[in-house]
């Protein structure tokens, strides 16, 4: 079994590549049960979270067993991880041969999610955010940053990007390294400014109150909500939603884990009917994505396992050489 580290990962991978492999690997769809989520109570009142989700190669669509596999991710969420300097979310992908079950990898989970993560985001921007989109704004300074920041400007002309975070010092941090890699990224202060001037604003972060006003999005604007895996976590307001044409990644995953899709919909705000298209029907042309150079869209991703699966397979077939 080969062990693959997250250099492994970064060596191999490259996001306008990571981006064609999920469009193909939604297009032709896996296996991929809604992951199972356990909360991990702990005697201090915290609590983390366990996530397990599995995936494997859909061979009734395939038509064959040849090269497929079976994966699993397990994942630990622990929101007070930063306090102590780790980070929030850990965890581990283990890819099996989809015929006989042998383990083949074991791959640095924290790393290939950040990957997977930020390419659908991108992949999403394809089909939603204006092609001449070139302002870019990050809400939210963790570990994910730098990898949405970067994915974005693969598919888009981005020109510009702007780091807002709560904790000031984090964003200057994720600005300088990408100010390092020749991008043009500063820090910012108001949110609220940056929100009506952006052309993209991709928001990662575990706030339970909304950070985006949909009051102050401009017209044109593409927002993608990444953050929030839980119905009690919102990053987005009521007016974000019904000022914007929505999207997810999954229909089952988004309407019943994700606080942005799963409370709009409670209060009536949303109805299922209004979620425009998830990434499978997007991929496949079953439904289109922006109409309008005007319209806003808004995209909010939960995690599909079929995009870890796909990433894992990936990094297992460009690392063998």
């Amino acid at each position: 079994m080969r062990m693959i580290s997250a250099g492994d990962i970064d060596r191999v991978l490259t996001f306008s590549g990571l981006v064609e492999t999920l469009r193909t690997a939604f297009r032709d769809g896996a296996v991929q049960p809604v992951r199972h989520h356990h909360t991990i109570e702990r005697p201090d009142g915290a609590a983390s979270t366990l996530l397990l989700m599995p995936a494997w190669s859909d061979l009734n669509a395939a038509g064959t067993s040849d090269n497929s596999h079976i994966g699993i991710k397990i994942v630990t969420v622990s929101p007070d991880n930063n306090q102590r300097g780790l980070p929030a979310v850990m965890g581990q992908y283990f890819l099996l041969d989809g015929k006989t079950g042998e383990p083949q990898a074991l791959i640095d989970g924290q790393r290939l999610t950040q990957w997977r993560t930020a390419c659908a985001s991108a992949l999403a921007a394809s089909y939603l955010a204006r092609e001449d989109a070139s302002e870019l704004l990050i809400v939210g300074a963790g570990a994910l940053a730098p990898f949405l920041a970067r994915a974005h400007s693969a598919v888009r002309p981005i020109k510009r990007i702007r780091i807002w975070n709560r904790t000031p010092a984090n964003a200057e941090k994720v600005a300088a390294a990408l100010s390092a890699d020749g991008m043009n990224a500063q820090p910012v202060s108001d949110l609220d400014a940056e929100i009506g001037a952006a052309d993209i604003v991709s928001s990662a972060t575990i706030s339970t109150d909304p950070l985006i006003r949909g009051a102050l999005l401009r017209e044109g604007t593409h927002v993608d909500l990444v953050g929030g895996f839980t119905p009690t976590m919102r990053e987005a307001d009521d007016a974000a939603i019904t000022r914007a044409r929505v999207f997810v990644d999954t229909r089952a995953g988004a309407t019943k884990e994700a606080g942005d899709i799963v409370q709009p919909l409670a209060s009536g705000i949303l109805t299922s009917e209004a979620i425009v298209a998830d990434l499978h029907e997007l991929a496949r042309g079953e439904k289109s994505g922006r109409q309008s150079a005007e319209e806003i869209t808004l995209f909010k991703s939960v995690g599909a396992a079929l995009e870890d699966l796909a990433a894992g397979i990936e990094v297992f077939r460009l690392s063998a050489g």
